[in-house]
Order: structure tokens, then C-alpha cells, then sequence
């Protein structure tokens, strides 16, 4: 994944992103990136996409080794020690999203998408209007404002369920749980129109594959998802995964038996969300990128924004 980058400094004038009011979302693949700093980019992110002054963002990442607690977290949930914890090298965070506790690490491709869900909502109909789609979801969504926060996570699901179908592994959203299964002991085998047929690991019970947990701040969102590529799972023995303990956790890996690159997956995963949210995809090299010609970005979150304007928060996962 692209080296990341993210110039700081002081921005003297006010700027409009170029694809502010277009149809485009930005994606930017920042490489292995600590939990710390994800979270520092994060916030940066959402308080420029408030301000008007970055379009649609997609982060993609890896992270080092981290279990991660939402909103909705257990403490009894995190199994290890502190001293074990440390001996692996996994950190341990407390964040804003919605969802229980897991785990984040190499071989895991993480999205972070920074939306503002009523920009969504508009391009999303307009699209579907344009190609005459007569879905009773779709007219459900144009009395709305704003995209609504479980349509935005079923999107989010859809995204994953096409990347895992790019790579022959099957797999479903089950009722009541937030993110993407394995489909249970069904076809022992995947096909890839370019790789013919591949082992396929199956279980008796779903899997699961790829965790979402989300927030929503004045209709814009950060957080995101986590698809189980070359991920070593052993590092989720040591949580209760999503507090969730009759299901296994798997990856793309396991599903397939062999290790997937990483690039082709993401690249997959960032075609698949422009197809399901209505909108173009623009690869940027560096998060600068996305201030157009502007080398600087605030260090520190507009406060006064927050002041102005009451937090209308969500917490999904």
C-alpha cells in the first residue's frame, strides 16, 4: 500500500476541496499506520469534511497490533493480561465507535470512510433516479435529509460481500449481527475467473470475516471496517471478538489457503464502494492531495466548530 504522508502546517486561507460538490470520493492507502496516528488522521479528516473543506474520503490501512474497545466494550471481553498483551506487542485503545471489542492488525485492511451522509443521499438519488430504478428502499431514502445510519452500515456490508466475491469466498450478513460471514459449510471450493478453482477452508458455522463499527457526527462518519485478509488470527484469542463467542473469526487467507496481496484486494474494495455508493473513485498518492494545492492543515481539531454547532453523535457497531 502507498507510503502515507500528511504535511503539517498552518493554512492561511480557507479553501474548497475540488471535488466538493462532485460525485467523487477520495481514496488514499497510507500503509501500516499505528492506532494512534489512524485516529489523529481520522479526526483531522472529519473536522475538514464539517468545515466544507475536503470532499468524500476513503482511508485505506493496515494497522500494527491493537485491540480496540468501543462504545459498547466489556473490559471482561479483553482475555490477555497486560504483561501477555505487552509481550505481543499489542496495544490497547479506547475510541468512539460504536460495536464491542477487536482486534487490528497486519495482513487486515482497514477502511476509515470520512462521509458526509446528506452529500451521500443526494448523489445516491440522483443516480438512482437517473437509471430509473424503482426500489421501495430507494424511494424511502428521498424523503430523508441524509442517508440513514443503517442503510450506510448495510452499504458497508455490501462492499465487503462484492470484495470476498472478487476472490471466490461466498459469504452473507446474518440478522441481528453487524458485519460480513462466511457462508456455513457450503461449497468447498472458490473460483476466480483468472485463477481457476482454489481450496475453499469450510465450517460448520458462519465465520466471521469482517467487522464494522462506525460514528456519525453531524452526518458525517468515521471509523469504518475491517476485512480479515492475511490477518494472523491468533491474536483474536486473545478478545472475545465482538463479544460475540459461538462464532469463529476467519480471513481471506483461511477461506482460500493461500495469502492474498493486499494491493489487489484493496483495489477491489475501493471499486466495489464506488459501485455501491453512486460515486467515482479517485486514488490520491498522499492525504495533502486532497486539499488540492495547499501543503497545510490545521494540527488541532476548530474547536469553535464544536461550540457553534451541538454534536449530533452516533454510535453504530
Amino acid at each position: 500500500m502507498g507510503k502515507r504522508a500528511w504535511i503539517t502546517g498552518v493554512r492561511r486561507h480557507p479553501l474548497r476541496a475540488y471535488n466538493f460538490n462532485s460525485n467523487v470520493i477520495s481514496v488514499v492507502q497510507l500503509g501500516q499506520v499505528d492506532y494512534g496516528e489512524g485516529l489523529r488522521l481520522q479526526r483531522k479528516a472529519v473536522d475538514l469534511r464539517k468545515a466544507g473543506q475536503i470532499g468524500d474520503v476513503l482511508l485505506l490501512l493496515e494497522h500494527s497490533p491493537v485491540i480496540t474497545l468501543g462504545r459498547n466494550a466489556k473490559a471482561a471481553h479483553v482475555l490477555a493480561s497486560r504483561d501477555a498483551l505487552a509481550a505481543r506487542g499489542v496495544e490497547v485503545f479506547e475510541c468512539d465507535r460504536g460495536g464491542d471489542v477487536t482486534f487490528h492488525g497486519p495482513g487486515q485492511l482497514v477502511g476509515y470512510p470520512i462521509l458526509d451522509l446528506r452529500a451521500q443521499l443526494a448523489s445516491l438519488d440522483g443516480d438512482l433516479r437517473s437509471r430509473g430504478f424503482a426500489d421501495r428502499s430507494v424511494h424511502a431514502t428521498q424523503t430523508r435529509k441524509t442517508l440513514g445510519a443503517v442503510d450506510y452500515v448495510r452499504r458497508l456490508e455490501g462492499v465487503l460481500i462484492r470484495t470476498c466475491s472478487d476472490f471466490g469466498i461466498s459469504t452473507e450478513r446474518l440478522a441481528g449481527l453487524t458485519g460480513v460471514w462466511t457462508e456455513s459449510a457450503r461449497a468447498v471450493s472458490g473460483l476466480r475467473p483468472d485463477c481457476g478453482s482454489e481450496t475453499r477452508h469450510h465450517t460448520n458455522t458462519e465465520a466471521k470475516i469482517a467487522a464494522i463499527g462506525v460514528h456519525i457526527s453531524r452526518s458525517v462518519t468515521s471509523h469504518g471496517f475491517a476485512l480479515n485478509v492475511n490477518t494472523d488470527l491468533s491474536y483474536f484469542d486473545l478478545i472475545v471478538p465482538c463479544g460475540i463467542t459461538a462464532k469463529p473469526v476467519t480471513s481471506m487467507e483461511k477461506e482460500l489457503g493461500r495469502e492474498l496481496d493486499l494491493d489487489e484486494v484493496a483495489q477491489s474494495l475501493w471499486r466495489n464502494f464506488g459501485t455501491v455508493f453512486g460515486s467515482q473513485m479517485r486514488s490520491l498518492e498522499t492525504v495533502d492531495a486532497l486539499l488540492g494545492n495547499s501543503v497545510g492543515v490545521p494540527m488541532k481539531a476548530p474547536d469553535e466548530l464544536r461550540r457553534m454547532h451541538a454534536e449530533d453523535e452516533l454510535f453504530l457497531g
